[in-house]
């Protein structure tokens, strides 16, 4: 049954620092150009216009963006296709560890 209401794990940046983040697998569903302006080194862009079509490890995911809104959304779409998922709260814009890309 399919519930607007679907309920999405959820850490903030400080949290996603203190993993070891080379052990989990971090999607930035940002726009292509937003990813490149700076990202964390371990993410792969995955922009959520194209997270419908993620195939992936099933694992543990960690989805983040600018501000959390559309990770959130990529997370929920995840979640009902049967992925572990994590959305990262605050998203880059609280994000305080090295970033790359950019200028």
């Amino acid at each position: 049954m399919f519930s607007l209401f679907t309920k999405v794990k959820s850490i903030s940046t400080t949290e996603l620092a203190n993993q070891n983040l080379n052990q989990v697998v971090l999607l930035d569903v940002r726009s292509p150009n937003e990813f490149k302006s700076g990202h964390i080194r371990q993410a792969k862009n995955v922009p959520l216009s194209k997270i419908a079509q993620y195939e992936g490890n099933r694992n543990e995911l960690y989805v983040i963006c600018q501000s959390g809104m559309r990770s959130k959304q990529a997370a929920k779409q995840l979640k009902k296709k049967g992925y572990d998922v994590t959305n990262i709260r605050g998203g880059m814009n609280q994000w305080s560890g090295k970033v790359i890309g950019g200028k």
